[in-house]
């Protein structure tokens, strides 16, 4: 019975793909995307998303010569690239599914964000040991004899202005982490993110229109969608550094309750991990990702389509 409910799930995908149009407007704006729902799937057919797929994509046809091109899961995953302000969509952007669908493995992300707590940590906590406290080491009075208890010196941890026990100095408390697999959690994480609908890729770069608008807008801009506390902090990732554009990194300073504003030099797998949804301009995706490293920079920039 479960054999025939999965060839019957499949058969109705393969059904799904096939109908599959990239010039209905319907299509355009829900923004399709191809992934994989079972562990072991058999070839995806998307005959008529593979006559729209764009020349120079890089995909692999594995039956170029057919009348009905079939894509195996190298398949390309479809994300719409919306503009700011306005989030109106403007293009497609065709992706490798090893960068948005790579398999959920919760190991590794605990790894990394463990490896980040750690490397965070500053480690400069310092106390003086008896042997560090200033003073003399002279016993105080004789071993026996006083009918008191036995004594050393006046640095002893139990007498006023002596030292600490075993207090804590100086260390280094972090971890080390292959950066190969500290690279895969990151696309883990936008993997994820994608799969539940809430990475926003941006054609341009994240901004304040004018010099008159500033933290009040930015607000409106959030509640208008949805991107608010009430819907989850939302996570904004921009290429450009806090130093060549501080105006707008103070102005979200300002509505913290709403989102946060970082560059690719501090974004790390926790901060995309704990918002309600990721918003990155698609420069700042492909920097981010080349900056892990383990992939050639022509493999992580995707393919557009024309505007819509």
């Amino acid at each position: 019975m479960a054999h025939t409910t999965a060839s019957h799930n499949l058969l109705s995908l393969s059904r799904g793909f096939k109908r599959l149009n990239i010039s209905d407007p319907l299509t355009q704006c829900l923004a399709p995307r191809l992934t994989r729902i079972f562990a072991s799937q058999a070839d995806m057919p998307v005959a008529d998303l593979a006559k729209e797929l764009p020349t120079g994509t890089g995909f692999s046809n594995t039956s170029a010569s057919s009348s009905s091109p079939v894509y195996t899961l190298e398949s390309p995953i479809i994300k719409t690239i919306y503009s700011w302000p306005t989030l109106e969509p403007k293009r497609f952007g065709w992706y490798r599914p090893q960068l948005l669908d790579a398999p959920m493995r919760r190991d590794i992300l605990h790894r990394a964000v463990v490896y980040e707590a750690d490397a965070s940590r500053q480690g400069t906590a310092s106390t003086k040991w008896r042997f560090d406290v200033h003073g003399s080491n002279r016993k105080l009075y004789q071993q026996k004899g006083t009918g008191r208890a036995r004594v050393r010196d006046k640095k002893s941890p139990i007498r006023r202005g002596g030292g600490v026990a075993f207090g804590p100095h100086p260390r280094d408390f972090s971890t080390e982490l292959q950066r190969k697999v500290y690279a895969q959690a990151f696309r883990i994480a936008l993997s994820y993110r994608h799969r539940k609908g809430e990475l926003v890729i941006l054609n341009d770069e994240i901004k304040l229109p004018s010099e008159d608008v500033g933290a009040r807008w930015l607000n409106n801009l959030f509640e208008a969608n949805h991107w608010g506390k009430a819907h989850g902090r939302s996570l904004l990732v921009t290429a450009t550094r806090q130093e060549q554009e501080p105006r707008i990194f103070d102005e979200m300073e300002q509505i913290g309750e709403q989102g946060v504003l970082k560059d690719t030099e501090d974004v790390d797998v926790k901060d995309l991990l704990e918002t309600g949804r990721v918003v990155i301009e698609k420069e700042a995706l492909v920097s981010l990702l080349l900056k892990l490293g383990g992939s050639h920079p022509s493999e992580l920039r995707p393919v557009y389509t024309d505007a819509l």
